[in-house]
């Protein structure tokens, strides 16, 4: 809570009492109607305090928040891991933002009701709505700097507090006695708090994102996706709607100009889309682990059904050649941005519907089939590492321990995001690209460069596009594996 004068009166949205729902949409349209009352307010009197100046007191509303109670230990479906609790209790989660989460929503309240026959009840909570995120994404408002207002914004609002933002519930911290069981993976400020960095670091609304994210750590993966989505637009078989770039640009025809922006974001998003957000999203993260934990630790709050790396790597053998594929089994983590979550001791497991539809996505676009497929493809473990310059260091320790662990690639980023992956129970996979093999003195040189990326970097994407598609035909509860989940989880997925 914000320190504030305790005189002022604090004036609030009127009181509304929570309401029992046995409709998922319904429940959600009450959520969207709380949420919209209660950023109305807020911007409605941050409108008339920048141009009225200090008021006389101090406003404040809520979060909407969904809540049930479970009363019997009769279990659910053994084979899904989401969509129900374990014990009996009280079940909550605060909620912003409701139009864009919408159809995550109805799904994840519907699948409860279906597991537990209970109702679930919706209302105001009691955790204020900052007003930076009430007026997000209003381009008519803009919330002046530091100093131009004749008051302190947190003496008359409510401001984001990075004491109640935080991952608690996904690294497991359980809540105090006598609380709530945590509903959902997220809280309503910690989606917020993304919400508002993928604007920042993307260029693009969180609107566009789609349910299927690729990772790369090269503009030519880029330039690649964009004439692959002009192709699919083309195609009106295809399915696709239209292609997004930084800036928010949109077209929905092949041949339409697209504006790029004229400063490019630190990591710049681009949105192939489909009905329902089942399109493809790819993110070049650019190169290194902190920028691989950053994408991730904000593109999880919109809950992605999968996300994979296709990068370039190094190759550690001298049987590889440079443009084959390596398919990560397993990931030898020597990042260390994730160290204070996830400690290095925790196994990230291979998921083997991602395996799957990778391998498949080789061969598919490789025309090479099973035992073939070796003769470009090689499956183990993939090192990830945060020096980019490993190669010039005493070669007796890295070298040694890459050949202990059975590492056949390194590169700065796939460790990150698998690991990420596991940690916010997103469906992860690595299909990288050998694009240098510095221990055996092929180094990436410019021309050398050129004739690999012209030759590579197309079908490179498009077995990435292809192993989405697959995972997009897959039902939900396949793609999310039980691997993900730990002891006691959110229902939420």
């Amino acid at each position: 809570m914000n320190r504030a004068d305790p005189n002022l009166t604090i004036l609030t949205p009127p009181p509304a009492a929570h309401e029992s729902f046995q409709s998922a949409s319904a429940a959600v349209a009450r959520l969207e109607a709380l949420y919209s009352e209660a950023t109305g307010f807020l911007t409605e009197a941050f409108s008339t305090a920048v141009r009225g100046g200090r008021p006389a007191a101090r406003f404040r509303a809520f979060y909407p928040e969904i809540r049930l109670v479970v009363s019997s230990f009769v279990q659910s479906d053994s084979r899904l891991s989401f969509g129900h609790v374990t014990q009996p209790g009280t079940y909550s989660t605060t909620i912003t933002r409701p139009d864009l989460f919408r159809n995550y929503l109805c799904q994840q309240i519907e699948l409860l009701m279906k597991s537990h026959g209970v109702s679930v009840e919706v209302g105001p909570s009691t955790t204020p709505i900052p007003v930076h995120f009430a007026v997000a994404g209003r381009s008519d408002i803009n919330i002046p700097q530091e100093g131009v207002l004749d008051f302190a914004l947190r003496d008359v609002f409510d401001v984001p507090s990075l004491a109640t933002t935080n991952d608690d519930i996904v690294n497991g911290v359980r809540p105090e006695a006598g609380g709530a069981w945590p509903l959902a993976p997220f809280t309503a400020q910690r989606v917020d708090y993304s919400l508002a960095r993928l604007s920042h670091y993307t260029a693009t609304d969180a609107e566009h994102f789609q349910n299927h994210v690729l990772f790369t750590n090269y503009q030519f993966y880029v330039e690649e996706f964009e004439a692959f989505a002009r192709a699919a637009l083309a195609d009106p078989q295809s399915g696709y709607t239209s292609f997004v770039a930084p800036g928010n640009a949109e077209i929905t025809a092949a041949d339409q100009p697209l504006t790029h922006v004229g400063k490019t974001p630190q990591m710049p998003a681009y949105h192939l889309k489909r009905e329902g957000s089942q399109g493809i999203t790819l993110v070049n993260i650019g190169v290194g682990p902190s920028n691989a934990k950053t994408a991730t630790d904000h593109i999880a709050v919109l809950r992605p059904h999968a996300w994979l790396m296709v990068g370039h790597c190094a190759g550690l053998r001298n049987s590889q050649s440079l443009g084959d594929f390596v398919l990560a089994h397993a990931y030898l983590r020597e990042d260390h941005v994730l160290d204070d979550d996830l400690p290095v001791w925790v196994p990230i497991p291979a998921l083997a519907e991602i395996q799957i539809a990778l391998q498949e996505a080789v061969a598919e676009v490789t025309k090479l089939e099973g035992y073939e497929l070796k003769r470009i493809m090689r499956t183990g473990t993939v090192a990830t590492i945060d020096n980019r310059n490993w190669e010039l260091r005493d070669q007796s320790g890295p070298v040694h321990r890459l050949s202990l662990s059975r590492a056949i690639a390194l590169d700065m980023e796939s460790a990150t995001i698998a690991a990420n992956g596991f940690r916010f129970r997103v469906p992860y996979g690595t299909l990288l690209c050998v694009s240098d093999k510095p221990l055996h003195g092929e180094l990436k040189l410019p021309g050398m460069a050129t004739e690999f990326y012209r030759t590579q970097v197309a079908r490179h994407l498009l077995i990435g596009v292809r192993a989405m598609e697959r995972l997009r035909d897959m039902p939900l509860e396949r793609i999310h594996s039980r691997k993900l989940r730990s002891f006691e989880e959110t229902a939420f997925l």
